[in-house]
């Protein structure tokens, strides 16, 4: 589902606040100190509760052979600061057809700031640039207000209340369900389709290989 692109660890995306790009060993305290706490993992499907030792990083280098097998593009959120520390995670995996679900998490300590929506918005445009993707989908928890509150700035559209199973909660809990539409984002005002970043990587791609795939690039 995920193209070449995506698969090399220097690819990242580029927003007006942030980078986003591949998860490092050195992310792990980082991920750790956000991740550990309940009131992050009780909103989550896979994050268990209490946190284990080595968690973080065997979750990293899961994310990392995921990303780089194309079956998902899991990256990590980070400020534009001399310190470039981890503040959260966006993810996307491949579902049934040509659907992809999205995720993110941003720490309690950077919450507020409009940097889910930011993340999110980056990963969802990138997305539909690079993948056949027809639809994304994404849910939260039935009581995740803040969740909700991103999707719908991204242009998504609730579609169901239903019993989901989050098996880091143990079985089925209440959740709300989006879907955001090939067309409906297509439709939405964008000056800019993809974050900076992956542009540059795709020019450099394409120039390395002679122009070939010139299409990739537009």
């Amino acid at each position: 589902m995920f193209p070449d692109i995506t698969r090399d660890d220097i690819f990242r995306l580029e927003t007006q606040r942030l980078w986003l790009r591949w998860l490092r060993a050195a992310d792990a305290a980082a991920l750790a100190s956000f991740a550990s706490l309940a009131a992050v993992a009780q909103m989550t499907a896979s994050i268990p509760h209490p946190y284990p030792a080595g968690e973080a990083e065997r979750f990293i280098l899961k994310a990392r052979a995921e990303t780089a097998g194309g079956q998902s593009l899991i990256l990590g959120v980070t400020l534009k600061n001399k310190a470039r520390t981890l503040i959260g995670l966006v993810s996307a995996e491949a579902g049934a057809g040509r659907d992809i679900e999205i995720g993110y998490i941003i720490a309690p300590t950077a919450a507020g700031r409009g940097f889910a929506t930011e993340a999110a918005s980056a990963l969802i445009d990138t997305i539909f640039s690079l993948t056949e993707a027809r639809t994304i989908s994404a849910n939260t928890r039935d009581h995740n207000k803040a969740s909700r509150r991103v999707l719908e700035k991204c242009g998504f559209e609730f579609t169901e209340s239903a019993l989901t199973n989050l098996p880091a909660r143990g079985g089925l809990h209440p959740c709300d369900h989006f879907k955001l539409t090939r067309s409906n984002w297509a439709s939405r005002d964008r000056t800019r389709r993809m974050p900076g970043m992956a542009q540059q990587v795709v020019r450099r791609d394409v120039e390395a290989a002679g122009g070939k795939g010139k299409g990739r690039d537009q």
